[in-house]
């Protein structure tokens, strides 16, 4: 008997108003509880039988988001009726559930049943307009301002002196809030070339195993939007790499200055870069990441749910004790990693 699939977000984080649908440019979905919770829920409603809940079911496969879990003063109790799926985000895991999702691929281990799935695109893009053809003049940065690398005071005059315009669209909202996000945070119409730069230098690769928590989305947007993209050194990224063309590396300012000119200067590149985007696209667009959560459902929740049912109360308990004792791992790498230099 299949069991019930519930996506639980508590009435502490239930937002006002829910959107209509999946793909509408609602502000909420920059928000990451939201982005992962209420999205995912409206992309498969259609395609799975599940529920968006404000309460935490005691029976089923209950799927919630790490930071939803503030909510709850003290740890969930493992219960035998239930199996916790922690959509994790860029947080640590959760050690008391018994799947986590990750949108990572370094992040993925089958050990401990960390299984990546990409996150979501950007909802409401509105692709570049085709009436701009070979124009090169504009510049975009799409995000949150602390996700943007510092690139120095002359910055927008250096881009000046190329003819280009500096044009950062930067959200500045809070973890669990969106206010703050810019007019234009889905519209990359009037853009012709992403920067998707976290920082500079080698130190925060190392700190954070080339930013390993944090999801490739910015690469799915410019793909979707048909616009070149040039990118930091990043393992999200890396993993998607298939081609020169998926997107162009840089690790200095000055090597993205160098991109710039260089895709300035030569058109059949960005017309290269643009051709494979689409054809990359294909597989990042809602249609495709839904089809690979069906089968996450069909080929991992669905058997764990049956297991974890039937397994002996030691079974149980060994399972979420391997979960903390790699929980704690983690956090003791992390610290290692951060003081080290």
């Amino acid at each position: 008997m299949t069991p019930s699939v519930y996506f639980y977000l508590p009435q502490r984080f239930w937002p006002d108003a829910l959107p209509q649908q999946a793909g509408e440019a609602w502000p909420g979905y920059v928000v990451g509880m939201y982005a992962w919770t209420i999205q995912t829920y409206l992309w498969l409603r259609e395609r799975l039988a599940c529920e968006l809940v404000d309460t935490l079911p005691s029976a089923g496969i209950v799927l919630v988001h790490r930071n939803s879990l503030r909510a709850h003063a003290e740890p969930l109790r493992p219960h035998p009726e239930r199996l916790l799926v922690c959509l994790q985000g860029d947080l640590p895991p959760y050690p008391q559930a018994q799947i986590h999702v990750v949108q990572n691929p370094l992040q993925a281990d089958g050990r401990y049943r960390r299984l990546f799935l990409p996150h979501w695109p950007q909802p409401g893009l509105i692709p570049r307009d085709p009436s701009r053809r070979e124009r090169f003049d504009t510049v975009a940065f799409f995000g949150h301002q602390d996700n943007l690398a510092g690139l120095g005071d002359d910055w927008t005059a250096a881009l000046a002196r190329l003819g280009l315009q500096w044009q950062p669209r930067l959200n500045r909202n809070r973890w669990n809030q969106s206010t703050g996000i810019h007019q234009r945070w889905h519209d990359y119409s009037d853009v012709d070339v992403v920067v998707a730069v976290r920082s500079w230098g080698w130190r925060p690769q190392w700190r954070t195993r080339c930013f390993g928590h944090k999801p490739a989305t910015k690469l799915y947007n410019g793909w979707l939007a048909g616009v070149p993209v040039i990118a930091g050194l990043e393992s999200a990224y890396r993993a998607e790499r298939q081609s020169p063309l998926d997107y162009i590396e840089v690790k200095r300012p000055e090597d993205c200055l160098k991109a710039l000119l260089r895709l300035q200067q030569e058109t059949t590149l960005r017309r290269a870069m643009t051709h494979n985007a689409h054809r990359r696209s294909q597989t990042v667009r809602p249609d495709a990441i839904a089809h690979r959560w069906l089968a996450f459902f069909q080929e991992v929740a669905f058997p764990a749910y049956a297991r974890w049912r039937t397994q002996s109360d030691w079974g149980r308990l060994w399972l979420i004790q391997r979960q903390q004792l790699a929980a704690r791992w983690g956090r003791l790498e992390s610290k290692l990693r951060s003081r080290v230099f």
